[in-house]
């Protein structure tokens, strides 16, 4: 169960949500993109208030994208799987940033490829191009290099950070690795048993964390 009184995501910003498994990251981030419904409170974006996700309009929704885990493709080519979200928003001449999208993720030369043929890896940066030509003003990732190799983790952390830093673009990330909290985030969250134990900046957060349960979950020691 999540029980979250109140946080604030500043416009801008790149914040990790850290914490063990069933902590109730992933359920947070979901809510964030209003894909589910919460029980009571409301999300408040841009000084419009909801209380539930279903009174957000369809304009705020598109400028929200998630990168899920285990993002699914289509079938088709690479390129295609990238296009999918501008198809449907009427874009029809899209190839110039398609292409763009999949050179900033270095799979510029597999954009014609079955998309289904590709690494897990590949999958991912795929997963991420679609979301990155979008030109979102918020986006979520969960896990996005959960089980990749290093080559695969850093082109990923860096089409991230070069999308915040091109286009201000607010970022929320999931991750269990606290090295990639570190090197991405300008501020972290601890979740335990749905509840945000502390955050602060990164730094503070990993070299003062005020929390006795934040100092144990940075050394490593078992906190849930």
């Amino acid at each position: 169960m999540l029980d979250v009184p109140e946080l604030t995501i500043h416009a801008g910003e790149i914040l990790a949500l850290v914490g063990p498994s069933g902590a109730g990251k992933s359920t947070l981030l979901r809510l964030l993109n209003f894909l589910e419904p919460w029980d009571s409170g409301a999300i408040t974006c841009d000084g419009q208030r909801f209380d539930n996700p279903d009174a957000a309009p369809l304009m705020l929704r598109r400028q929200i994208t998630t990168v899920f885990q285990r993002s699914m493709l289509l079938s088709g080519s690479v390129a295609a799987n990238v296009a999918y979200g501008l198809r449907l928003r009427g874009n029809r001449d899209s190839r110039h940033v398609v292409m763009k999208a999949l050179e900033r993720v270095g799979l510029l030369h597999l954009a014609h490829a079955p998309a289904r043929t590709l690494s897990g890896g590949e999958m991912q940066r795929v997963a991420l191009a679609r979301a990155v030509v979008l030109e979102p003003r918020v986006l979520l990732l969960d896990e996005p290099t959960a089980n990749l190799d290093p080559r695969n983790v850093q082109i990923i952390e860096q089409t991230v950070a070069e999308l915040h830093r091109q286009h201000d673009t607010t970022v929320v990330f999931v991750t269990h690795n606290l090295f990639q909290a570190r090197r991405l985030a300008e501020r972290v969250a601890l979740l335990l048993d749905g509840q945000i134990v502390e955050i602060a900046d990164t730094a503070a957060f990993f070299d003062a964390p005020h929390d006795p349960r934040t100092a144990a979950f940075v050394r490593g020691d078992m906190v849930w």
